[in-house]
C-alpha cells in the first residue's frame, strides 16, 4: 500500500471523500456502510467540510465513525472562507466537531480564499490548534503565488497540506504547483481524482490506454486513474463512493505501481501542461 505522510502521520495515500454525501436520507445507510467499508479495507483519512450539505457530510461521518477507534482515523474538516476570521473560525470549528462526533480534526483546512487576511486566519488557525481543537491545519485551493505568500506570514510554514483539484483530466498543477510544493515538503491532497466518475469530460474511461493498463493490472479503469495521482508518494487522493464496492476498489488502488514504461504511455494519452494554467477549480 502506497504510503504518505501529513503532519508526521504516515497515512496510506488513498483516503475518502464525503462530497455529495449526506444530503438524501434514503441513501444514509448505503453511504454510511460505503465509508465503514473502506476503513476496513484500509483508508485512514476522510475528507470533510462545513459546506458539504451545510454539515450533511460531517454529520455522516459522525456515525460511519462509531464502531472504529478514533485514534486509528486521520479526519480532515474545511473552514469556509467567510467563517475563517477571529470572529467566527472556531465557532465554526466548534460546530464542525459536534456534527463529527469528535473532540479534535487532525487537519483542518481554509476551503478557499476570501476577503479574510491571510494572517488573521493563520493566527486564528495556530490559536484553535494551541488550544488542542485541532492537530494540523492546511489550505485547499491555493495556487503557487498563494502558497508564497502564505508561507512569508508568521507560522505560515506550519501550514501542513494544500487540497486541489488533480486527476489526468485537469493536470495543471503539475507546471510548478506539485514541483514547488515537493521542494518545501508540502503534501497534496487530490480531489476529484477520478474528475467525478469521469462526469468533468467523459474521455477518461473509455480510453484505449487506461483500458489496457486495467488489464494488465487485473484493476478497474476508475483504480489505474487513482493510482496515478499516487504515483509521485506526496499526495493523499481522496475519492468519493457511495458504494461499498467501489469504496473498497478505491482503496485496494493504493496496491497498484506503475513501470517506467507505463507512465510514458499515460504522458502519451495525457500531456502533461507546458505552460502555467489557472488553477482549475470545481
Amino acid at each position: 500500500m502506497q504510503t504518505v505522510t501529513i503532519n508526521q502521520r504516515v497515512l496510506p495515500a488513498v483516503g475518502l471523500g464525503t462530497w455529495h454525501m449526506g444530503d438524501n436520507p434514503v441513501k444514509t445507510e448505503q453511504e454510511i456502510k460505503a465509508l465503514q467499508a473502506g476503513i476496513k479495507a484500509g483508508a485512514r483519512a476522510i475528507d470533510t467540510a462545513e459546506m458539504y450539505g451545510n454539515g450533511n457530510a460531517e454529520r455522516l461521518v459522525a456515525q460511519a465513525i462509531k464502531p472504529f477507534e478514533r485514534e486509528d482515523l486521520f479526519i480532515i474538516d474545511k473552514v469556509l472562507p467567510q467563517n475563517a476570521g477571529r470572529a467566527q473560525l472556531e465557532k465554526s470549528l466548534d460546530r464542525s466537531l459536534k456534527n463529527a462526533g469528535t473532540d479534535y480534526f487532525d487537519l483542518y483546512l481554509l476551503h478557499w480564499r476570501g476577503q479574510i487576511p491571510l494572517a488573521e486566519t493563520v493566527a486564528e488557525l495556530e490559536r484553535v490548534k494551541q488550544a488542542g481543537k485541532i492537530r494540523a491545519w492546511g489550505v485547499s485551493n491555493f495556487d503557487v503565488a498563494d502558497l508564497k505568500e502564505l508561507f512569508a506570514l508568521p507560522n505560515g510554514i506550519n501550514c501542513a497540506a494544500n487540497e486541489d483539484l488533480y486527476n489526468l483530466d485537469r493536470r495543471g498543477i503539475e507546471y510548478d504547483l506539485l514541483t514547488w510544493q515537493k521542494d518545501h515538503q508540502l503534501p497534496l491532497i487530490a480531489y476529484s481524482p477520478v474528475a467525478q466518475a469521469d462526469s468533468l469530460s467523459g474521455r477518461l474511461s473509455n480510453n484505449p490506454t487506461l483500458k489496457k493498463l486495467a488489464a494488465v493490472h487485473h484493476a478497474t479503469v476508475y483504480q489505474i486513474m487513482l493510482a496515478w495521482t499516487i504515483r509521485c508518494g506526496n499526495t493523499l487522493t481522496i475519492p468519493q463512493s457511495s458504494n461499498p464496492k467501489h469504496a473498497e476498489q478505491n482503496v485496494a488502488a493504493g496496491e497498484i505501481e506503475f513501470s517506467d514504461v507505463e507512465l510514458l504511455k499515460l504522458e502519451q494519452a495525457f500531456p502533461s501542461p507546458k505552460q502555467k494554467q489557472p488553477l482549475a477549480t470545481i
